[in-house]
Parts: C-alpha cells; sequence; structure tokens
C-alpha cells in the first residue's frame, strides 16, 4: 500500500513508519523536519501543516492509500488536512487520545462514552486543551466521512524514542541509584501500551479498510505501580537502588515539599477522585479486533538499550534536544527535593 504519513518522524510516527515498511509499504511522510530526521527507506515531504499552500503542494499529483495522521493538535489541522485529503486517499486514521471523554480519569469510558465539546471548525491556534482531540476526531469525520474514518483514542503510549519522558526519567532515576521515592499504592494498577503495539495494530485495522472508532490500550489490571516501578529497577538499576515507598496522604500534605501528581513523580496518580478511573479504560473492543501487547518488561529494556544509545540527558528531552525553561515536557522531581522528603518518610 501507499501510506501518507503526517508527522512520521518521532515516536508514534516514527514507529508507523518503521512497522510500515517492514510490512513492505511505501511511505510519505509530511512534517517540517523539525523534531526528529525521518527513517530512511520514506518519501520526505517537508512542509506546515498549517499551511493550505503546503498541504496543496503535498497532495498536488499524488495520491494514497491510506493516510495516518499522528500529529494533529487543532481541529482546524485536521479540517484542512481531512478537506485535501478527500480526493487523494481511500482511508484515513487519526490518532486520537483518551483524553478527549469527557469523563476521562473520574468514570470507566468505553468507544461510547461522551466526548468533551469540541467543534470540528474550532478557529486555529488554541491553547491547549483535552477538548482539542475530540474537535480533531470531528474534524476528521465531517471532512472525511465516517464511512473512511478510523479514531484510535491512544492510551498513554511508552516504549524507545519517547517523547514524554516519564518512563525515560523513572529508567535514569533508577541508574543513578541509592534511595527512591516510590509513590503511593505499589498494588495500584497501570494501563500503559508500548508505541509499536499501537502502531501495529492501527495498520492491522489500515490494511482492512477497518472504520470507526477504537480505545487502544493495555487491558486494565495487566501491571501494577509496584511492578512498573521493580521492574524499572531491574532494568536499568544500581547495585544499591532502593524502593522507598511513601503514602499518597504524606506526599500531598500542604506544605513547601508537597509534590504534584503525575508531573514529578511520573505515572503517580493518587487515590483521589479526579484520578480514580484513570487507569479504568476499557479496551475490550480493540483487543476483540487483534490489539497485542507485549509484557512491559521488554518495553523497559528496549527502552533503556535505546536511551543508554543516546546518552545523559538531564537538560534535554527524550530526542536529545535542549530543554527550554518554561516548556512542559521536563519530567521528574528533583534531586534535592526528593532527598528531603527520603529523610522524612524514609
Amino acid at each position: 500500500m501507499k501510506i501518507l504519513l503526517l508527522g512520521g518522524s518521532s515516536f508514534l510516527g516514527r514507529a508507523y513508519a518503521a512497522e510500515a515498511l517492514a510490512r513492505g509499504h511505501q511511505v510519505t511522510t509530511f512534517n517540517r523536519g523539525r523534531s526528529a530526521a525521518d527513517l530512511p527507506g520514506v518519501e520526505t515531504v517537508r512542509g506546515d501543516r498549517d499551511s493550505t499552500e503546503d498541504v496543496a503542494g503535498l497532495v498536488e499529483g499524488r495520491g494514497w492509500d491510506a493516510v495516518v495522521d499522528t500529529s494533529a493538535r487543532q481541529p482546524a489541522q485536521a479540517a484542512l488536512t481531512a478537506r485535501l485529503l478527500r480526493e487523494r486517499a481511500d482511508h484515513y486514521t487519526v490518532v486520537s487520545s483518551v483524553h478527549a471523554y469527557a469523563d476521562w480519569a473520574t468514570r470507566v469510558i468505553d468507544e461510547d462514552s461522551a466526548l468533551l465539546p469540541c467543534p470540528a471548525d474550532t478557529p486555529p491556534d488554541q491553547p491547549f486543551g483535552r477538548e482539542l482531540k475530540a474537535g480533531c476526531e470531528r474534524a476528521v469525520l465531517e471532512g472525511f466521512g465516517a464511512e473512511r474514518s478510523l479514531v484510535l483514542s491512544s492510551g498513554l503510549l511508552i516504549g524507545p524514542h519517547e517523547l514524554g519522558g516519564r518512563l525515560p526519567w523513572w529508567l535514569e532515576r533508577m541508574a543513578r541509584g541509592g534511595p527512591v521515592l516510590a509513590p503511593g499504592d505499589p498494588g495500584r494498577t497501570m494501563q500503559v501500551i508500548d508505541v509499536r503495539d499501537f502502531a501495529a495494530f492501527g495498520l492491522d485495522r489500515l490494511e482492512a479498510g477497518t472504520a470507526g472508532r477504537f480505545l487502544t490500550t493495555a487491558p486494565p489490571g495487566q501491571l501494577t505501580f509496584g511492578q512498573w516501578l521493580e521492574t524499572c529497577r531491574e532494568v536499568a538499576g544500581a547495585a544499591d537502588t532502593e524502593l522507598v515507598w511513601v503514602a499518597d496522604e504524606r506526599l500531598l500534605a500542604e506544605g513547601p515539599d508537597k509534590v504534584e501528581p503525575w508531573l514529578e513523580l511520573p505515572f503517580w496518580a493518587p487515590d483521589l477522585p479526579e484520578w480514580r478511573y484513570i487507569w479504568e479504560v476499557d479496551s475490550g473492543r480493540a483487543r476483540a479486533a487483534g490489539l497485542s501487547c507485549r509484557p512491559f518488561a521488554e518495553t523497559a529494556r528496549d527502552t533503556w538499550t535505546w536511551l543508554r544509545g543516546r546518552g545523559p540527558a538531564a537538560d534535554t528531552d527524550a530526542e536529545g534536544r535542549k530543554w527550554v525553561p518554561g516548556t512542559t515536557f521536563r519530567q521528574g522531581i528533583e534531586p534535592a527535593k526528593e532527598q528531603r522528603l527520603l529523610a522524612a518518610f524514609g
């Protein structure tokens, strides 16, 4: 098949490109060339998806069997590409997120749960918000047609080349050794999915011409937070690495050393009403359609191998780019704060 990847050079787009090339497909990527290098073997077209002129130049004289959109952040972007590609491709996959659902994290959700309100014709350049992914979905469905569109609502993606830096942070923290602050309940279950498994499932559905919607993440209960941290310790930990578990309420206590959930200790979701069902996404439809999720230990080992090849990244994101103060991707608690908490609670 001839496949167009909108994005295609970093993390999920890279995983799609690698899997598609391995299956023998012809792959075109469309991006600005700023995030990462495209994989050898793809046809690369440079351009800005916010530019009508650039997207029109992309499609002129070209056609594809399928489009995979891993980079839509604004409904206006999705609307533009869906409109201009409608007569140039047979199938459109848009990668959305479980975050687009109104009740995500506060109730169990499935494909029929309500999306956040955000119209397809939302003006461009909106400030970041969960609702924008819902608007992207609507823009694709309205512009390309529901009968030829596939919406994959992603869970939390992890694996080699990770952009969010969550799994890389834990692996690099374990490698530094010593006592490690382990937050909350070790028995709390998690739902994360290896980016390669997500891409493989997406391509399976694309090859089959599937339309519709799938919540695409691991089954509930497959992994606990304790297993997550222990696996990270086993994969990357120094000889003296030791997990020190501290209860949610102690870390959330008001004061100068109150810990910010999720950001300071990645994937820590305390037992609060607004977080209670964060790992309770019903992915049964995707699993019935063939979604298979590899063991977390394999993902952790492969990510650690990639990290060691990349080198130290104390002031960079997971792709080696310099961190700019004020940006949001940097993860992890400051070492001095962690040591204060360990001294107080350890």
